[in-house]
């Protein structure tokens, strides 16, 4: 079986946008990478599957050097590449950091990590692009270097009962928001981590109550329950991604969960490794691996369709790694590694 996953990437040496790999499941590799699409550091994507349009992060510059970020959106009915653009918008001071879709209510999120904000916008049957709320993170800043500029929210998305989730790596906070079908947010509930923890990504597994929140900073998983009644996030537990006695930089970056809800990954940028969680019947973590990423700076991974293979890409060293999973233990084995993928940064599954 042919999988098809969307790649996207830096554009500061080798990339030109957002790039397609295919995953041939029979033959255990990764293969045909294809450029979809131009854009200036495409980093994170993601695809509206009923209106069959793909988004990406980016930004202009204009005759003066000067930027301003948004995002793109592609054609995606078709597989031959390049794809037809359908509008883009750039209406932010910065290029933002992560991009989500709301199926339902045909919205996407922007998260802007140097401007402190995060914004929704609402897309048309035809495609057009309009924004439908702006809202700046506010808190105290954490006492890490990366934290003294401002706020920084790095991540947001849908919970299991759609709301919206902010994650705010710079004042150490978790937002959540009602959100009405215009796109508008209305301020729920926010979870203070505590100062320097960092955090960049979450996962909920909704059957279990609970979330998994990655703190970029501080190379840490929490445990955090979550009342669906209240909107409301709790910390039950932390612990580490990485190795006791590793003392050179690291930052945790992505974090996903199986269907099942029995493993949970991360990965380490800096240590270069993805960290493997099993995770009890209450949702509580223990480590069963850390294997190496074959490569430098792993932003992202995912895994495949059946959940019996991950892929992750290294951004540093321009190549992805394939590894099988074992559905009782969770654990991988390395199966292709050296992957030509350029400056990788995030992986999508392509429905």
């Amino acid at each position: 079986m042919i999988e098809k996953y969307l790649i996207g990437t830096y554009t500061r040496r080798v990339s030109k946008g957002v790039y397609q790999i295919e995953l041939d499941t029979d033959a255990q590799k990764l293969q045909n990478l294809q450029l979809v699409g131009e854009a200036i550091d495409p980093t994170y994507v993601a695809e509206l599957v009923n209106q069959k349009r793909i988004y990406a992060i980016t930004k202009v510059k204009d005759a003066a050097g000067n930027v301003t970020g948004g995002f793109k959106e592609w054609d995606g009915r078709s597989d031959h590449f390049p794809l037809a653009d359908i509008a883009a918008i750039h209406d932010q001071e910065t290029s933002p950091a992560y991009i989500a879709v709301d199926e339902t209510r045909h919205l996407v999120f922007t998260a802007n990590y140097h401007a402190g904000t995060i914004c929704t916008y609402k897309i048309g049957d035809d495609g057009a692009i309009n924004r439908a709320d702006r809202i700046m993170d506010k808190g105290t800043l954490g006492f890490r270097k990366e934290q003294q500029d401002g706020p920084h929210p790095h991540y947001i998305n849908l919970t299991p009962d759609n709301r919206v989730v902010a994650v705010d790596l710079g004042v150490d906070k978790v937002f959540i928001y009602d959100l009405s079908t215009d796109g508008k947010l209305t301020p729920v509930s926010e979870l203070q981590m505590e100062d320097g923890y960092g955090p960049r990504h979450i996962a909920f597994d909704e059957k279990k109550g609970v979330a998994y929140l990655v703190g970029e900073l501080s190379s840490n998983i929490a445990v955090l329950d979550y009342d669906k009644k209240q909107g409301k996030l709790s910390l039950r537990n932390i612990m580490s991604t990485i190795p006791d006695d590793w003392t050179e930089h690291n930052g945790a970056a992505a974090i996903r969960v199986t269907k099942d809800g029995k493993f949970v990954y991360v990965s380490n940028r800096g240590h270069n490794s993805l960290a493997v969680f099993s995770s009890d019947e209450k949702g509580n973590l223990t480590l069963v691996q850390r294997i190496s990423t074959e490569g430098d700076f792993p932003r992202d991974f995912n895994l495949s369709d059946d959940e019996s293979f991950v892929i992750c890409v290294n951004q540093n060293s321009d190549n992805g790694t394939l590894y099988t999973r074992d559905a009782q233990t969770g654990k991988l084995t390395m199966v292709q590694k050296d992957v030509h993928v350029p400056e990788g940064v995030s992986v999508l599954r392509r429905k």
